[in-house]
């Protein structure tokens, strides 16, 4: 009966979280002669999934430091809130409207997206600069940002913007050819917005939803050729950034929760500096102020 009890005992022991059959551990024998070799206790759990969500932040944060550092930035730049599960109401601004611009259901025109969150949206124009330095410091810090592409100065190097989307940024239309379109008739502002539709579904396979008009001027026959070409929404901005120097809609130069920031693909052929240099200045502003950037798409 004694020797039954101690088989059955060390049955049991065998069979705990961590021990049993292919563990590989077991303990000194404390009754040499006895019987059968005791198995060692099973070892503690590690980490549960509140802790290695803990260690996963504290990874995170951990790199985002280390990037701030690289690119030299004055501080760590805010990580975004998730997206909301609620999308905002996208209504066109007072004072941008056209003749009939509900009435014939033409796409929002809007600066600042409808938000208590203190996020920013950085969105980039037209494509001239092709900066792998740029590409790196943005997937380095993970900053989102949303470009608008114009044919005539990206179609000799698609592939620079294919890298682009590869890391997550949406590409939209700013034309093929950047010219003001008020000036233009019904057809050939349908062409320049359509056509330019049709090369970044061919070259990127999507047909974008999102158009800026070049220099931010329209008129009603712009937003009804979008509206034929597929798109949905025409965001135009709240500040500008630049290399040395900011510019503000608003009279009293300050930023707003959910505003648009305008800046462009720009080296020093046109400015006092580079892309880089134009991103460390955006980052150490709106981060000192308390907001963190965000991706324009989550919130449409």
């Amino acid at each position: 009966m004694l020797a039954v009890a101690a088989i059955a005992s060390g049955c049991a022991q065998g069979g705990g979280v961590g021990g049993g059959r292919g563990s590989g551990i077991e303990a000194p024998d404390a009754t040499a002669g006895q019987g059968q070799p005791h198995k060692a206790p099973p070892p503690a759990a590690t980490s549960t999934p509140h802790a290695k969500k803990f260690q996963s932040a504290q990874s995170a944060h951990a790199a985002r430091v280390a990037a701030a550092r690289r690119w030299r930035l004055e501080r760590v730049p805010l990580t975004p809130p998730p997206p909301p599960a609620k999308k905002p109401g996208i209504t066109t601004r007072d004072g941008f409207e056209v003749d009939g611009h509900e009435e014939l259901g033409l796409p929002p025109v809007f600066t600042t997206v409808p938000t208590k969150e203190r996020v920013v949206f950085l969105t980039i124009d037209d494509g001239a600069e092709k900066d792998p330095v740029f590409l790196r410091m943005m997937s380095d810090l993970k900053v989102p940002y949303t470009a608008f592409l114009s044919n005539y100065v990206i179609e000799d190097d698609y592939g620079y913007f294919r890298k682009m989307q590869r890391r997550g940024v949406v590409l939209n239309n700013h034309t093929l050819h950047h010219l003001y379109l008020p000036a233009l008739s019904y057809r050939r502002q349908q062409h320049e917005i359509c056509s330019m539709q049709d090369v970044i579904e061919e070259r990127y396979g999507k047909r974008p939803l999102l158009f800026r008009p070049p220099f931010g001027n329209y008129n009603r026959n712009t937003l009804r050729a979008a509206k034929s070409c597929g798109v949905r929404y025409v965001p135009l901005w709240n500040e500008e950034v630049f290399v040395d120097h900011w510019e503000y809609r608003e009279w009293d130069r300050k930023i707003r929760p959910g505003d648009i920031v305008l800046s462009h693909f720009r080296g020093r052929e046109d400015w006092k500096g580079t892309m880089p240099d134009m991103i460390r200045r955006f980052l150490n502003k709106v981060t000192a102020e308390g907001y963190a950037v965000a991706r324009l798409e989550d919130y449409l």
